[in-house]
């Protein structure tokens, strides 16, 4: 992988619209060269969606999927800018996608890593800080290493930086990301709740045992 200058990410950024780490991974895809790089981010919706973040996205549809055998379903929201492009066959195809992809991944909690609440953070900065395999490392260590772990965990609980499940070389991000360049709108996955069949029952065991006890006692 090529070395990438900050300034020749700054000079792609800028003849893009597209965000800094994104402008990286087209410059180190492409071994450093802007034309190489500028179609790897068209190729992938990324430079023209870049631009439309400032836009307001307040149309779209709420949309449901239900698993093969009835046991999981997803409602979720995702937003563009006109009703025209959330009642064509792109976005809903869109829509259907991330609806299936939160329907196959049971750990995704939240949209985006910035969703996280900080007590979510701080549960999981804990949790790591007490690992047994830190215990005999300096703090210094310890900390970085920790930062590592919760940076990947908290990746692991939100559903943009999922590999996506049609095609794992992309993000669920860059499908939203595609699908925003190509119809010339801002798209926002805004919100999701998942549904599992006897979720939070406390489904009681049986005691065989006791039960045929009882019905002795009784006759």
């Amino acid at each position: 992988m090529a070395a990438v200058s900050a300034q020749t990410v700054k000079q792609l950024r800028e003849q893009t619209g597209a965000g800094m780490m994104d402008c990286k991974k087209a410059l180190a895809a492409s071994e450093g060269d802007l034309t190489k790089a500028s179609e790897w981010l068209r190729q992938k919706g990324i430079a023209s969606a870049e631009k439309k973040v400032g836009r307001t996205a307040a149309e779209g549809l709420v949309s449901s999927y239900i698993h093969t055998g009835g046991r999981v379903g997803v409602l979720v929201e995702v937003n563009c800018e006109t009703d025209f492009v959330a009642r064509g066959e792109e976005f809903q195809l869109l829509v259907r996608d991330v609806a299936m992809q939160i329907a196959a991944c049971p750990q995704v909690e939240f949209v985006s890593t910035d969703d996280i609440p900080e007590p979510v953070k701080e549960r999981e900065k804990t949790i790591e800080m007490g690992r047994d395999d830190l215990a005999q490392k300096p703090p210094a260590i310890r900390e970085k290493i920790v930062v590592g772990r919760i940076g990947k965990r908290l990746k692991e609980l939100a559903l943009l930086d999922q590999p996506f499940i049609k095609d794992t070389s992309l993000s669920v991000e860059d499908r939203v990301k595609q699908t925003s360049g190509k119809l010339g709108e801002k798209i926002v996955v805004r919100r999701f709740v998942r549904f599992v069949l006897g979720q939070g029952i406390e489904v009681a065991a049986a005691d065989f045992a006791s039960e045929v006890a009882a019905m002795t006692t009784s006759s």
